[in-house]
């Protein structure tokens, strides 16, 4: 209990500096593939203390509401991930959040953010079967729902769920707004809609949204990181490996493709779930 208690206060302290040290890697990266020598890594934290510096200006009143809304859902998630509870319960808490901020966007009335909050709702329709698959799979595998006891195992999940380690992988694409599948909101200047569901936040209101979306970069992190760990110390090493190649993987991804139409989004990502995921599931109850 002390553990969890000392593992969910490290993440709601140390997750945005974590995930905004991994974004200004991730624009250091991009920018050297594309030749160029990009901002500095601390980048990320001197947008955000600009943004919250500034004037407040707000189109629609109740937006700052439904974003610290989403804030707190996600603070939340990822609190209760490294504290060890229900991982259905986080990924429910996940998908709550997500819905805020979809009416964070279509609040506004503003025919980009608008359109930019149906795509989102397409992209969770595009990753929520694998997300759930991934849970089933965790109970399969360790017997529990609960974080901790998945952590518990004698050895590493993934050797008993590497479909679904690839089709969570395969959403985190999504989860994290690359190319491509960036069609809801995009950190490049190729969005067409502007800044997709983001086009209307300005100042703090685009400060919260971005913290927001490093503390769920890391409890993102976190699960891909639960596929590795077991009662072996070495480990957790082995998953901070494993965790920072996924993360270049992405990166590389990103990078290197074009963007797709949401069907085109939509038909591959249940395809991958299904057959990844599926066919993983189907053994998986076999051999148990």
């Amino acid at each position: 209990m002390k553990l969890g208690i000392t593992y969910m206060l490290l993440y709601i302290v140390l997750a945005p500096f974590i995930g905004g040290f991994l974004e200004g890697l991730d624009r250091k990266i991009s920018a050297r593939m594309q030749r160029r020598v990009g901002p500095p890594v601390l980048q990320p934290f001197y947008d955000v203390k600009k943004l919250l510096n500034k004037q407040t200006i707000t189109v629609s009143t109740s937006q700052m509401f439904l974003l610290i809304t989403y804030f707190v859902l996600m603070v939340l998630t990822g609190a209760l991930f490294f504290f060890g509870a229900d991982l259905l319960m986080c990924f429910f808490v996940m998908s709550t959040a997500a819905t805020f901020l979809y009416f964070a966007a279509v609040v506004t009335s503003s025919p980009y953010s608008s359109a930019g909050a149906q795509r989102e709702l397409i992209q969770m329709m595009a990753y929520e079967p694998a997300v759930l698959l991934t849970c089933v799979g965790f109970y399969l595998a360790a017997g529990s729902f609960n974080v901790s006891d998945i952590a518990k195992s004698q050895m590493s999940n993934i050797a008993f769920l590497p479909g679904f380690f690839v089709a969570f992988v395969f959403i985190l694409t999504i989860k994290m707004r690359k190319s491509p599948f960036d069609t809801s909101a995009s950190h490049h200047m190729h969005q067409e809609l502007v800044k997709g569901l983001t086009t209307e936040m300005g100042s703090r209101n685009l400060a919260i949204f971005q913290i927001t979306e490093w503390y769920e970069n890391v409890f993102l992190m976190g699960v891909v990181g639960l596929f590795i760990i077991n009662r072996n110390p070495i480990s957790i090493v082995v998953a901070i490996a494993v965790i920072l190649l996924v993360y270049f993987l992405e990166i590389l991804i990103d990078n290197s493709s074009a963007r797709m139409k949401w069907q085109q989004m939509l038909k591959i990502t249940w395809a991958v779930t299904l057959l990844a995921a599926g066919v993983n599931l189907i053994m998986l109850m076999v051999i148990r």
